[in-house]
């Protein structure tokens, strides 16, 4: 596991040059991943508008930003991605606002379908779900792995299959409507979560 992390690591983006790489695609008529179709460009085009629109607004609440500000440790941030993907986009410009707050945290991107060896190691469900974060310590042992929706969108993704046994247009239109209010506040909760856990493995 440790070789394929420290290999991925090696072929990483910036939160910004992530951003770039997706504008730059589109540009082109394209998206991220080996798959190109119409419909993925749209998605991409979508989430261009959407990462832009949160970076403007997220707010990080007191409690997050004191919980992210007393990290001591360095940590790396590696999250799994694509441009196509609705809850990446949605989820990730909270997770670099939170990064952001903290010098001994390292947020990384890489994109799955480059990444397929890292993507198998982090299943979610037996799932190639995205995204995907996974929190390294100093020497890139995982200490925690988060994704790829918050605890709220989990559950409401878990019910809805749970019932009616996959995920359709209507449920995922209603996912994007409840991101839309909710601000990343469930993000922000899980991450407060995560780095107390990391905290007591620490101790």
């Amino acid at each position: 596991m440790k070789s394929i992390i420290e290999k991925s690591l090696k072929n990483t983006l910036t939160y910004q040059e992530y951003i770039n790489l997706v504008k730059d695609l589109l540009a082109e008529g394209k998206s991220t991943g080996h798959q190109q179709s119409e419909a993925l460009t749209n998605y991409s085009m979508l989430n261009d508008r959407r990462m832009k629109r949160l970076d403007k607004t997220i707010k990080i609440n007191e409690e997050t930003s004191n919980t992210i500000k007393a990290i001591t440790e360095p940590q790396t941030w590696l999250i799994i991605t694509e441009g196509w993907c609705g809850d990446a986009a949605q989820n990730i410009p909270v997770i670099n606002k939170i990064a952001s707050l903290s010098d001994n945290i390292d947020l990384q991107l890489v994109l799955r379908d480059d990444h397929e060896e890292l993507m198998n190691l982090f299943l979610t469900n037996g799932g190639r779900a995205i995204p995907k974060l996974i929190a390294l310590d100093s020497n890139n042992n995982v200490i925690d792995t988060w994704g790829p929706r918050p605890t709220t969108a989990t559950k409401m993704v878990a019910d809805y299959k749970a019932k009616h046994g996959s995920l359709d247009a209507d449920f995922k239109q209603n996912l994007q409507v409840w991101y839309n209010k909710d601000k990343g506040k469930d993000v922000q909760n899980d991450f407060i979560e995560i780095v107390k856990n990391i905290e007591i493995k620490e101790v």
